[in-house]
């Protein structure tokens, strides 16, 4: 009886935040869709959205309603997907792993995808039958599988993982400045490179849409397998006594990290520490049943990186920073406390 009341107490209090955080997140996209060189006010924003869904016919003035239709408001919705779905690769990569600090980007994922991404823009490789998207879904699972040999699959230690990943993160680096640096020419040099650190300035609604098919079907996919998430917090061992096919649901999952890794990385680069910090965070607010964390980290995950985006358009005058450095100066102190915690005690 009490375990009824506990989970109708827990869902509820799931309901609550998702509720909460879903319209926190609807003040930040629109604050992101009003500030910027031209400023526009709130008011204006909300009518622009209603005449741009074909709800109101609002007489405002056209290039405000370009500007926040065409260019910013689908910015801040890749912004937020693109924050749902690092949270989300975090959170699985630290249950499958076991690990505390698996994240994309430190297990070398973002970077090997960077690497698939450039090769098709800058060397053309594949070019009319390997798309962007392909390319970084490519070097991500490349990525993977030098993680997965030097780490030398089971038989390691949980620290062996991440170190592997800082290799991987580090040859997958090395390829792309190469790349860059020796088959381009100096604008498309800094340009990829200004990419690289992560950048929405690009972005437009063809990429929300196939960026909202893959977010929402890997969140659906992880949902699906939430309780073998669940079991893999014990080992690989204990999962597979309780059911569990592990190297099957470990094969799915890391794919659909993968898949969700590289779409983001292919259209705003890359962007490093979301999967680390809101995971954390989420799962300090709704505990660590997946069920429950999956779709908080997706809401958490959406705030943060919109916030992000917005300072990095705030913080310096007359320029934008790339969002990889508003997050890293975010998720490197994090890091640092959570290696504090972990370590032995004497």
């Amino acid at each position: 009886m009490s375990s009824g009341v506990e989970k109708e107490a827990g869902a509820g209090w799931l309901a609550l935040f998702l509720g909460l955080t879903l319209i926190v997140l609807a003040i930040v996209v629109a604050v992101a869709a009003a500030i910027g060189d031209y400023r526009i006010g709130v008011g204006t924003v909300f009518l622009a959205v209603t005449n741009g869904l074909g709800l109101t016919t609002a007489d405002i003035p056209p290039i405000e309603q370009s500007v926040v239709w065409d260019l910013r408001l689908s910015r801040a919705l890749i912004a937020a997907l693109a924050g749902a779905g690092l949270a989300i690769s975090g959170a699985i990569l630290q249950a499958l792993l076991r690990n505390a600090l698996a994240e994309p980007f430190v297990l070398g994922v973002s970077a090997g995808a960077s690497t698939g991404a450039v090769a098709v823009i800058v060397l053309g490789i594949g070019a009319g039958s390997l798309s962007l998207s392909m390319g970084a879904f490519a070097g991500a699972f490349a990525a993977f599988a030098m993680v997965a040999l030097l780490s030398n699959g089971a038989t390691s230690g949980p620290n062996h993982t991440i170190l592997a990943g800082v290799a991987a993160s580090q040859l997958f680096n090395a390829l792309t400045s190469y790349i860059v640096t020796t088959s381009g020419n100096a604008q498309q040099a800094r340009d990829v490179m200004f990419w690289l650190l992560g950048s929405f300035g690009g972005v437009r609604w063809p990429d929300f849409q196939l960026l909202l098919v893959v977010v929402c079907l890997g969140l659906l996919i992880c949902l699906l397998m939430a309780r073998s998430l669940d079991a893999f917090t014990f080992g690989d061992e204990d999962a597979a006594s309780l059911g569990v096919p592990v190297a099957r649901i470990r094969l799915i999952l890391f794919g659909v990290t993968a898949m969700m890794t590289a779409n983001i990385v292919s259209m705003v680069g890359t962007i490093g520490f979301v999967g680390l910090v809101v995971p954390h965070a989420a799962r300090y607010i709704v505990g660590p049943l997946h069920l429950r964390l999956l779709p908080a980290c997706a809401a958490v995950g959406a705030v943060f990186l919109v916030l992000a985006d917005i300072a990095s358009r705030v913080v310096a005058e007359q320029q934008t920073i790339p969002i990889g450095v508003v997050t890293a100066m975010v998720g490197v102190p994090f890091f640092a406390i959570i290696l504090y915690r972990a370590r032995p005690q004497t």
